[in-house]
């Protein structure tokens, strides 16, 4: 079928919209009509020198909410007319997935940043050429995507969908972190250091588990005054020094655990040096220029500390972004206060406010 799509060609290009032909889903595959895609930070790193080593010309988008239109012979999850999250895509049937950590899928990284199928097949084409997809499973930034069973989700049909398309990817990244990984345990103290959409979903979900104080680091401080309205109980202008000290006064001797969002490996360092006995830091994010890290192994060992590697918050998304939808009726975990919604054509626009910082979370809506 014919769809649009914003196509990625080259690094310091803008995104074009192109007539792409889009294959008939397979037997395991899913056609969505794609309703909103929210744009992540993982869709402007892509777009960076080198980002992601990822083939071009490709199709980017992983947060993506729809309504099925077709489902292949062999699909049982869902059925024409339901509505759907996606998510990041897994095999399903790997050692790390049967034990119910999909995030860390044996095949995580061909099918999610590969660009083609797991048989090297693509799923999109131009004029008979080549066009790279299957970011993430979906490749969302475009009006139809094809997903794989695995990584949809469905949702309740009086749900808004432009809504949810975040919780595929960023948000429930961020919570993830805090009540699958660090499991934040009433009464304890945390650190968040970087409060984009990751960074806040985190803060929110801190105060869902009952931290006593949640300390939100930036440099931004809009930023710092939306973390206090989303639960944050202390915030630290990352420009006024160290903020590791900051930390260290506001808790009494440090945190229980800390998060970095920023993959800068002076915060990570901050962020594991913040920590109190017993303390648990979670690192989330990276890229090709960040370093390896170098810490006081002495400061790990004589405090019991330890270091946590995040993806995808270690999430189960068909039971973790139900739960996540459960608490935002509650209003106990009001994500919604970071979207900003753009049309489709404004894919660009959102793109530049995401890189600045003037909205946490852009949210592009599809036409009709």
């Amino acid at each position: 079928m014919k769809i649009t799509a914003a196509l990625f060609r080259e690094p310091g290009q803008a995104l074009s919209f192109e007539q792409l032909d889009l294959d008939a889903p397979r037997e395991d595959e899913v056609l969505v009509r794609v309703v909103a895609t929210g744009v992540c930070h993982t869709d402007l790193k892509a777009t960076e020198p080198g980002g992601f080593n990822l083939p071009r010309p490709i199709v980017l988008g992983h947060e993506g909410a729809g309504i099925v239109e077709a489902v292949g012979s062999a699909v049982r999850k869902v059925v024409p007319g339901d509505h759907v999250v996606l998510t990041f895509d897994y095999c399903g049937t790997c050692s790390v997935c049967r034990r119910d950590h999909p995030a860390y899928c044996l095949g995580s990284r061909p099918r999610n940043f590969g660009g083609f199928r797991p048989d090297g097949s693509t799923t999109l084409s131009l004029g008979g050429t080549r066009v790279h997809g299957n970011f993430f499973g979906q490749s969302s930034f475009a009006t139809h995507a094809l997903a794989s069973e695995r990584n949809v989700v469905r949702v309740a049909p009086d749900l808004p969908l432009d809504m949810l398309a975040p919780l595929g990817c960023g948000v429930q990244t961020g919570a993830g972190a805090m009540l699958n990984v660090l499991v934040v345990r009433p009464g304890e103290q945390v650190a968040v250091f970087g409060t984009g959409a990751v960074g806040l979903a985190a803060v929110m979900a801190a105060r869902v588990a009952g931290a006593a104080r949640i300390i939100a680091i930036d440099v931004n401080p809009a930023r710092r005054d939306l973390a206090l309205e989303l639960g944050a109980t202390d915030v630290v202008d990352a420009t006024a020094g160290n903020a590791r000290d900051a930390v260290l006064a506001l808790t009494g001797g440090g945190a229980d655990v800390a998060l970095d969002t920023s993959s800068l490996l002076p915060v990570i360092r901050q962020a594991i040096e913040c920590l109190a006995p017993l303390g648990r830091a979670g690192v989330l994010a990276s890229n090709s220029t960040t370093p390896d890290a170098a810490f006081s192994i002495g400061h790990l060992m004589g405090g019991g500390r330890r270091i946590h590697g995040i993806v995808e918050g270690d999430s189960s998304p068909d039971r973790f972004i139900p739960m996540l939808i459960d608490l935002w009726r509650q209003g106990r975990f009001p994500f919604d206060r970071l979207v900003r919604f753009y049309s489709f054509d404004q894919v660009n626009e959102a793109f530049h406010d995401a890189e600045t910082g003037a909205t946490v979370k852009p949210v592009l809506r599809m036409p009709g």
